[in-house]
């Protein structure tokens, strides 16, 4: 366990892992922001900036692992100071997928870049708005120790479910109505699903912060309303 002459030092370290966290929070946030700007301005370089810009999250994320794993070997940390720094290393984990998921979609947005949107996009953007507020809102919570704000975020989520299914609706209409619509309709189901699985993502955040904060395990689905079938 952390003694007292080794408190300080163990403070200041976990306080940089905490620092290194909320900046991969920021580069995941903007990597979804960025990625579905850039599909609505079908913006090439972009798009190329958020792929190639997926490698500084990777290192960034091996590094917080890396620190955790050493605190943890030189300190013994328990109770408390344990869950944070387990919470950490899974939250980690969580905030590189998400950025894993922007990626994804500026791929996806780069393939159909020149082509005519089939579709004014706007339930995309709004699926991004709302990751970005839940992803700003569960990095608020981890700082204050917020578990009431960790189960808001988790409720947020379902209006992100809800777009998903109003989108694959509205472009399941239109590759009936042409053909010719299937193709991109595709690659836009795919861009929401990703969103979709990013939300998810940020509520395995705030579970992770409950625990952190109250040792207690919880399920986002407790703090939202029962789950409808998913269309596809």
């Amino acid at each position: 366990m952390v003694n007292l002459t080794g408190r300080k030092e163990f403070d200041e370290s976990l306080q940089k892992i905490e620092q290194d966290l909320l900046k991969l929070g920021s580069l995941a946030e903007d990597a979804i922001s960025n990625s579905i700007w850039a599909l609505q301005k079908q913006d090439d370089t972009l798009t190329l900036k958020v792929i190639e810009g997926d490698d500084i999250l990777d290192e960034l994320t091996q590094q917080i692992n890396e620190q955790a794993l050493m605190l943890i070997a030189r300190f013994q940390p328990v109770a408390l100071d344990l869950r944070t720094i387990s919470s950490i290393l899974h939250m980690a984990t969580d905030l590189e997928r998400i950025g894993d998921l922007g990626s994804g979609v500026a791929k996806v947005a780069r393939r159909i870049s020149h082509e005519p949107l089939i579709k004014p996009l706007i339930d995309i953007p709004r699926m991004g708005e709302r990751i970005r507020e839940m992803i700003d809102a569960s990095l608020k919570a981890f700082m204050n120790r917020d578990c009431a704000l960790a189960r808001e975020v988790c409720a947020m989520d379902d209006e992100v479910d809800d777009l998903d299914r109003q989108i694959f609706r509205e472009l399941l209409m239109l590759m009936m109505q042409n053909p010719r619509n299937i193709e991109q309709a595709m690659h836009l189901i795919l861009i929401s699903r990703n969103l979709e699985r990013a939300g998810d993502h940020v509520t395995n955040l705030c579970e992770h912060i409950v625990y952190m904060t109250t040792g207690a395990f919880v399920k986002a689905g407790d703090f939202r309303r029962p789950q409808r079938g998913k269309e596809g």
